[in-house]
């Protein structure tokens, strides 16, 4: 049996009417119908949700990963051959000093590893709990819906922040311990010194939270369009992988610049002395614009679903 599209006014209600106190008589209700005593914005509290997600086992597996990925590229390295040559790539230079080890590891993870953590936070957070049957009871409880949609997008945003924060944090600590504070040197042979380079890498890190927002609101639309938790994640990984092979195409022209992948690595311009903000300006406005448009359509969406799982 279906649940009504306003399942959490309607919880309310039915709650009104029955609730039955020990001595036999109703409870006092409110004006909206509801038990007295009951508030919308008491329900499942960030600290809940957030205890529940990292109870879980793909919480911890996801961040471990991020914490141990430096470490292996490291290992990598250390283990790898690159014949004496050296050349002016990302990867020639990760070894220069510990700054350009933590801008490798961001740039080495950018476009799938991170893309799949924040499609794993957000996408599998709402279909998971359909395919386990219980998200109609925490409907029930009653929670309102756009509640419990916003309660669950913030955690979600707190767990990815983090897993971000972890990667830039353990990757420039590893790097510091092995190549040592060295300047950041570029591509270009430009050196950058150790405490402005620290500062780039935060903003880099700023920049990339900002811009995979995008990838939050689609993989949160598709958490609430499924009860299959791996289609939502997967689908969002699959239309990064799509965008990332479109944007290629140079036969688009300008048409590229509103794929929501195009500005993907444009913190790269934080690697010089003289930054040019205007490639991060329209990666962080349009991240930002593909989120809200799929936000809103997560939320008209979840509002207007039946609850059926």
């Amino acid at each position: 049996m279906t649940e009504d599209a306003e399942g959490p006014k309607v919880g309310q209600l039915d709650t009104a009417e029955t609730a039955v106190v020990r001595s036999g008589r109703r409870q006092p209700t409110q004006a909206d119908g509801s038990v007295e005593g009951y508030r919308a914005k008491r329900t499942l509290p960030v600290r809940v949700e957030l205890a529940r997600q990292l109870r879980r086992r793909r919480t911890r597996l996801a961040l471990g990963f991020l914490a141990v990925l430096p470490f292996l590229l490291l290992l990598a390295f250390e283990l790898g051959d690159d014949g004496g040559q050296r050349g002016r790539t990302l990867a020639d230079i990760a070894t220069a000093s510990g700054l350009n080890f933590a801008v490798f590891t961001l740039f080495a993870s950018t476009n799938f590893l991170l893309v799949v953590v924040v499609a794993l936070f957000f996408g599998d957070t709402v279909a998971s709990e359909a395919s386990w049957s219980s998200l109609r009871y925490l409907l029930a409880a009653p929670i309102p819906r756009t509640r419990l949609l916003r309660q669950k997008a913030v955690v979600s945003a707190l767990l990815a922040g983090f897993g971000l924060v972890l990667l830039s944090a353990v990757a420039l600590g590893v790097g510091l311990l092995w190549y040592g504070s060295g300047d950041l040197v570029s591509t270009t042979g430009e050196a950058v010194p150790f405490p402005t380079g620290v500062v780039s890498i935060a903003a880099a890190t700023v920049y990339l939270a900002v811009h995979l927002t995008w990838i939050a609101g689609l993989a949160l639309f598709l958490s609430v369009s499924t009860d299959a938790p791996l289609g939502a994640v997967g689908g969002a990984v699959v239309v990064s992988i799509l965008s990332e092979i479109l944007d290629q195409i140079t036969a688009l022209g300008d048409l590229r610049n509103y794929l929501p992948t195009h500005y993907s690595t444009a913190y790269s311009d934080l690697l010089g002395h003289d930054v040019d903000w205007t490639a991060m300006t329209h990666g962080a406005f349009s991240g930002l614009a593909y989120a809200a448009v799929f936000g809103a359509l997560a939320i008209w969406r979840f509002n207007h679903k039946d609850i059926t799982s």
